[in-house]
């Protein structure tokens, strides 16, 4: 009896020193830092990612005395037209495959103000870290402070391999002759 106590408890001892499957240590890359892991959009984060962003926008514009912004259907949708296009190219430009601009994108969704700017991106990325990336780079982030933007378009599309192509699309309801900004990153 004691010599099986002994053995279990050797065992349940030696078993809280393995690693469980799925929990193996994270992977060093030559510098000492884990390596990324591959961040997969989860498909019922497409109604949370774009107010996940408005929110976090707005804090960001606040703190620089902007007004926040409101998302913007017909800017997300062009946006996401964008990102499945930059995809389908292979580059993350600001032109279409059709030769298209983000002015040409935003009038063709039918969007009644004038485009402010757009930011993109080609990333292994989650969306926090590529608006981080964003306000880290002077361009992107004169776009997403510029305080004529009242609206915000936000999207993106993800390849099986993980790769994702960003889209942000600010525009103004407010009439403006200031030049638009066209960022990426």
């Amino acid at each position: 009896m004691r010599i099986t106590i002994l053995l279990v408890s050797a065992l349940l001892a030696l078993s809280g020193c393995a690693t469980m499957p799925g929990s193996e240590p994270p992977r060093l890359a030559a510098d000492g830092k884990p390596l990324p892991r591959l961040y997969r959009i989860p498909s019922n984060a497409e109604n949370r990612i774009p107010y996940e962003i408005l929110d976090s926008v707005n804090t960001l514009r606040a703190a620089a005395g902007a007004q926040p912004l409101t998302l913007d259907s017909a800017l997300t949708a062009a946006a996401a037209t964008h990102s499945r296009d930059m995809s389908n190219q292979n580059r993350p430009w600001h032109f279409g495959s059709d030769g298209s601009s983000p002015l040409d994108r935003v009038q063709r969704v039918g969007y009644p103000g004038h485009l402010i700017g757009e930011n993109i991106s080609e990333t292994f990325e989650t969306e926090i870290e590529t608006l981080s990336a964003w306000m880290d780079d002077d361009g992107t982030r004169r776009v997403i402070l510029d305080k004529r933007a009242t609206d915000l378009g936000f999207a993106w599309y993800q390849e099986r391999n993980g790769k994702i192509w960003w889209t942000m699309i600010l525009g103004s309801r407010q009439m403006t002759d200031q030049p638009m900004l066209l960022t990426s990153n």
